[in-house]
This record gives structure tokens, C-alpha cells and sequence, in this order.
């Protein structure tokens, strides 16, 4: 099965209706996670996430927040959320996120991440015929900020090997490169990445040089 890489880019062209207000152009997805969250008194509560988008989230909760409270929701494998709360539910509230641009092209690799890692076994990534990089360098930068020098294994249209003792966490946003990518797995010499679109051959030479 391919990897669903249209979920991210639709993301990140929906992170665009946020800024014009328009929340309903925001594809929710089913994903439930366990989490908490507080409440502006501090107080603090535990919740289940229904669904999400890049834009804002719905979670179960039976002490919900009312409307237009300010909430940080923290959800495992996503981490803290701050958001304002726009609807009370049956079972829980719906809130939009607060968050900076950079945060939420993050949301949107984990997202996708989160949404299709049961569909892929041990063999991801593999999709595309790689070839032999062993012995050439790139760079690969973490989430921090932080650059590494670091050995291209292999490399191919969807994704790349890389040779490193760093071990970013897997559905992490990395860059190698020039170019953007979730780490897929970690081995016994380094990391796996897909990245985030196909790249033509003439791509792959421009930033893999």
C-alpha cells in the first residue's frame, strides 16, 4: 500500500483556511490518543482524542470547557496543544489550536505518521528501487535545529538510509538535506526516512549532490 503523503499536503494547504477563519475546509481525521489537559484556573483533567486536523481537535472528556476558553491539551505522540475552545459536545469539545507555523507543518508529518503507520510493516519505504550511497555525505537537521553530518546509505524516489548515531523519534519532521521527511524506522546503523513527496531524478541529484 502507498504511503497517504496527499494527508499532508492537503494539511498544509488547509493550514491556509486558518488564517481566513474558514475552519470547515479542515479534513478531520479519526485518531484516538490518550491525553490531559488544563484548563485556564490550572486545573487539570484527563481526555480521549476523537479526531483531528492540522487546524483543531475534538477530544472526550466529561469536564468540558465552555466556549471560548483557553485550554493546553497534551496528547500522547503529539505532544502540548494550546488552543481556544469553540464548541461543547456531548461527550467532550472541539478546539482550534494556537500554534506557529512551524508547529503545525510539524502536526501535519506526525499526523500523517499517526494515521498510517499500522498499514505499513517493516519493510517501509521500500517501495522504490534504491541505489547505493555508501561512502557519500549529507546533512540531516533535527526538529532542535540542530545539523549533523551524516553517511547516505541509500537513497531512492521515496525515501532515503541514513547512517547516524542520532536517533530522531519515529513521525519526527527531519530535513536531509535539502529535503523534508519523516523518520519511518530506526536500524542498526542509522535511520530510515520517507519523504514527504516523490522526487523526480533530476530532484534527487539537486539536493543529494
Amino acid at each position: 500500500m502507498a504511503l497517504h503523503s496527499s494527508i499532508i499536503r492537503e494539511a498544509l494547504h488547509q493550514s491556509d483556511a486558518l488564517k481566513t477563519g474558514d475552519l470547515r475546509k479542515h479534513r478531520r481525521l479519526p485518531l484516538s490518543l490518550p491525553g490531559r489537559f488544563m484548563r485556564a484556573d490550572r486545573s487539570e483533567y484527563t481526555c480521549q482524542l476523537k479526531n483531528v486536523s492540522v487546524g483543531g481537535a475534538a477530544v472526550i472528556t466529561s469536564h468540558a470547557p465552555g466556549v471560548g476558553e483557553r485550554v493546553v491539551v497534551y496528547l500522547e505522540q503529539l505532544g502540548g496543544l494550546e488552543g481556544v475552545v469553540t464548541r461543547v459536545t456531548s461527550d467532550g469539545f472541539a478546539f482550534v489550536f494556537k500554534v506557529t507555523e512551524h508547529k503545525r507543518e510539524k502536526l501535519a508529518a506526525q499526523i500523517m505518521w499517526l494515521v498510517n503507520k499500522d498499514d505499513f510493516p517493516d519493510e517501509i519505504g521500500r517501495l522504490h528501487e534504491r541505489t547505493g550511497t555508501r561512502g557519500r555525505r549529507t546533512t540531516l537537521r533535527v526538529e532542535e535545529g540542530v545539523i549533523i553530518d551524516v553517511e547516505l546509505l541509500d537513497l531512492s524516489a521515496s525515501g532515503a538510509s541514513i547512517g547516524t548515531p542520532a536517533r530522531p523519534p519515529i513521525g519526527s519532521l527531519v530535513v536531509a538535506g535539502k529535503t523534508r521527511a519523516i523518520v519511518r524506522r530506526h536500524h542498526v546503523h542509522g535511520i530510515g526516512l520517507q519523504f514527504l513527496s516523490l522526487l523526480s531524478p533530476e530532484a534527487l541529484r539537486d539536493r543529494f549532490p
